[in-house]
């Protein structure tokens, strides 16, 4: 489970230009569920789910995983706790041109020190169970953009991580990716792990899988079921 407490965060905090991205949020995600943050751009739900996700440190609050405090750790323990608890699907993939799919899926795990060859085992087991076991050596910049979205999920999952974040996954997707991605946060829903996305997108936030809506608005949370 993870709580938050009257999380805060502030950007260029004491300047001229100062903007509170986030307002006192008080917010709990429950295991194994599918919560969705929803929102107008500017509201707030990225910058939410960075914090969340410990990719970045609320300027005041509290955010506690499974009862640990996280949100003051220093950073080599904040690494870890994001290592081992967060797999990240980000908004445009992220995905290293250059590098095979097989290899864009390896790269978070480098730093566990696994053999590299289990690694390989892995990677390849992932997308064979995404259907692109036949892409695996292909370089990134030749999948189509459904390709390229399962690879960045297979990316998520390589260190087997309790929570999935996606952060916009259906943004400029036709009706049969979305759909894909729906199948496979429902069978990661069924798995156990706990999905935390955030979007505007319809076709996610009344999506039957979804257990939580939560909608903001200028950075704080405005209604949220159930």
């Amino acid at each position: 489970m993870i709580t938050l407490e009257q999380v805060t965060k502030v950007f260029n905090q004491g300047r001229h230009n100062e903007v509170a991205a986030v307002r006192g949020v008080d917010l709990t995600i429950g295991d194994g569920r599918v919560t969705v943050l929803r929102g107008p751009s500017g509201s707030g739900k990225t910058t939410l789910l960075t914090v969340i996700g410990c990719l970045a440190r609320p300027t005041t609050g509290r955010i506690r995983i499974d009862g640990e405090m996280v949100s003051g750790l220093p950073e080599r323990f904040l690494n870890e706790v994001r290592r081992r608890t967060f797999g990240f699907v980000f908004q445009r993939f992220n995905l290293i041109r250059g590098l095979s799919a097989r290899d864009n899926v390896m790269l978070p795990a480098y730093p566990t020190g696994r053999p590299h060859r289990a690694l390989i085992d892995q990677a390849e087991g992932l997308l064979d169970r995404f259907g692109l076991a036949d892409r695996a050596s292909l370089s990134v910049e030749h999948l189509s953009g459904g390709e390229a979205q399962r690879v960045a999920i297979a990316r998520a999952l390589i260190n087997d991580p309790a929570v999935i974040v996606a952060d916009e996954p259906t943004a400029s997707l036709d009706g049969e990716r979305v759909a894909q991605f729906l199948a496979i946060a429902e069978d990661l829903k069924r798995a156990g792990k706990t999905v935390l996305i955030t979007s505007h997108d319809p076709r996610i936030t009344a999506a039957p899988l979804v257990d939580a809506l939560v909608t903001m608005a200028d950075g704080r949370i405005v209604e949220a079921s159930p």
